[in-house]
């Protein structure tokens, strides 16, 4: 009975990486030869622990932000340190140590989203992703429990604004997240892929496009601050705080 748990991720590994093979065939051409990818501070993926790292990102389209971090990572895991390189070939023993924070709405809602799901996404409920819920009340704790318990042996993802809308404001869920699991976080900004793709991030919209992902280095939060303190300095480095927001200073501000 002890050796069954270990059976289970043998297969769940073996099905994940066929999927990620698969995925990644179809999704490289666009990333790479297609469009023109630069990758900065990818050097420092080889420096972190296999476990407990959570990625936060800025969000351009659904699916397509997501296909590139698992190419940098299976890249990096072949000790790749600034670009995939012209071929996949390390697709060829990808690397599946990672999970994905999406909504269930957005999971369930075509053939593709549910083939994430066995990829390795984590559904969560709006009462997760919502920015008018508290920090406690009202979360999705089922999905909750799956992201801490995906911390403990991953590399998991997530997308703090919970929407492709630029600027839009950060969920006090991922905070909460943080100060429960206090894991190494680690700022990514993607820029160009808003302008590549469709909203799905699926559909080529402009080839040609010069798409950048920039891995920073990680945070040093105090973990005992509160939920909105930490939000705001994940916006900040993912550059969606209003001070990046080219618009902000000629937004009025209401009541004056």
């Amino acid at each position: 009975m002890k050796k069954k748990p270990a059976r289970i991720d043998t297969v769940d590994t073996f099905r994940r990486r066929l999927l990620f093979f698969a995925v990644g065939l179809l999704t490289f051409p666009g990333i790479r030869w297609i469009n023109r990818l630069r990758i900065e501070g990818m050097d420092k993926l080889q420096q972190l622990p296999r476990q407990n790292v959570l990625f936060v990102c800025n969000h351009h389209t659904y699916f397509a932000d997501v296909i590139t971090l698992l190419h940098i990572f299976c890249a990096a895991s072949w000790r790749r340190k600034k670009r995939l390189g012209f071929l996949p070939y390390y697709l060829l023993r990808p690397y599946v140590n990672v999970r994905f924070i999406a909504a269930a709405t957005t999971m369930n809602k075509t053939w593709i989203a549910r083939l994430f799901t066995l990829a390795g996404s984590i559904s969560v409920k709006r009462s997760w992703v919502d920015k008018t819920d508290d920090a406690l009340k009202g979360l999705d704790v089922h999905g909750v429990t799956e992201i801490l318990e995906a911390l403990e042996q991953h590399w998991v993802i997530t997308f703090p604004q919970g929407t492709t809308t630029p600027f839009a404001p950060g969920r006090r869920g991922t905070a909460t997240l943080i100060k429960q699991a206090n894991p190494i976080v680690i700022p990514v900004v993607f820029e160009g892929f808003r302008d590549a793709f469709d909203k799905t991030g699926l559909k080529l919209k402009k080839p040609g496009t010069q798409l950048r992902v920039r891995f920073k280095d990680p945070l040093k939060i105090d973990y005992d601050q509160s939920s909105e303190v930490i939000l705001e300095q994940i916006m900040e480095a993912i550059e969606q705080s209003d001070k990046f927001n080219p618009n902000f200073a000629s937004i009025t501000p209401p009541n004056s």
